[in-house]
């Protein structure tokens, strides 16, 4: 089915019929939605690759879209008609509080997801089981959230469309991302990490790791990585130059300070039971 979802969307052009059109962007965003394919998948060595193919479908499905108005009564939505918000029913497994929240066609929602309101999940993302999306949380388009994550309250995860060989943003199992977070720019957090409230990771950003005495960053061919059980902080490094050490002056920069243990995993079995 993906082979043939990837013909039929590179044969769409300005010429194809547009019934024909939507109706293979509606067949390649239920694909989507099932977890038939995803915008960036992960090697047998661990190594994520993006899946240009997949954003490049997504952005066909922009084009090939027309302005519509979408809900009822005073609540109403004005965007694209081949990118509604999702649909759930009971037997999906999803939990989505009132108040708010939404989901985007073309997003996969996996069993034991939980919303709280409100919350916002676009189009090519990828969200695994028993993940907690808390409140004003973001999972931009095509981002992957492993399974049994926790995005805090107003942590921002961010989307990339263009380039669509662009790498999204990887959260992988078992992680934890504090209130007032942003990961963005194709930052991978590997599994079991804990990134600590209000820390922000781009890909400018170094991270300093005190304990194996080394600095991680993006390079050309790499993006940023934080590693397995790292325990993310904000901190502060000086500035140089006559003026900064004049006036004190420092920077923001995120510090791995220790790697996650029982007394850290204690820290979160709160969440178990709220489920």
């Amino acid at each position: 089915m993906t082979e043939s979802i990837q013909q039929r969307l590179a044969a769409i052009t300005p010429a194809t019929d547009r019934w024909q059109a939507v109706k293979t962007i509606g067949d390649f965003l239920a694909e989507l939605e099932h977890g038939a394919i995803r915008s960036a998948t992960r090697d047998d060595d661990g190594v994520w690759h993006a899946q240009p193919w997949v954003k490049q479908g997504i952005l066909t499905a922009f084009r090939i879209g027309v302005i519509t108005e979408a809900g009822s009564g005073a609540l109403t939505f004005i965007d694209k008609d081949t990118m509604p918000a999702r649909r759930f029913r009971v037997d999906d497994g999803v939990r989505i509080v009132p108040g708010g929240s939404s989901v985007r066609r073309g997003a996969y929602v996996a069993k034991g997801v939980v919303m709280m309101p409100p919350a916002y999940v676009n189009v090519g993302a990828y969200v695994g089981e028993d993940t907690m999306i808390d409140s004003h949380a973001l999972v931009g388009s095509c981002a992957q959230i492993g399974k049994r994550v926790h995005l805090s309250a107003a942590a921002q995860i961010g989307g990339v469309l263009e380039p669509v060989g662009g790498l999204p943003v990887i959260i992988e199992d078992d992680v934890i991302v504090g209130g007032n977070c942003g990961i963005y720019e194709g930052t991978i957090v590997r599994g079991r990490a804990v990134i600590g409230a209000g820390v922000v990771l781009t890909g400018s950003t170094p991270v300093y790791d005190t304990v194996r005495g080394q600095i991680y960053r993006r390079t050309a061919d790499r993006p940023l990585e934080i590693p397995y059980g790292a325990v993310v902080i904000p901190g502060s490094r000086p500035m140089k130059g006559e003026f900064a050490e004049e006036h004190a002056l420092h920077v923001y920069t995120p510090v791995i300070v220790k790697y996650r243990d029982e007394k850290t995993d204690s820290a979160t079995a709160l969440e178990d039971a709220l489920r």
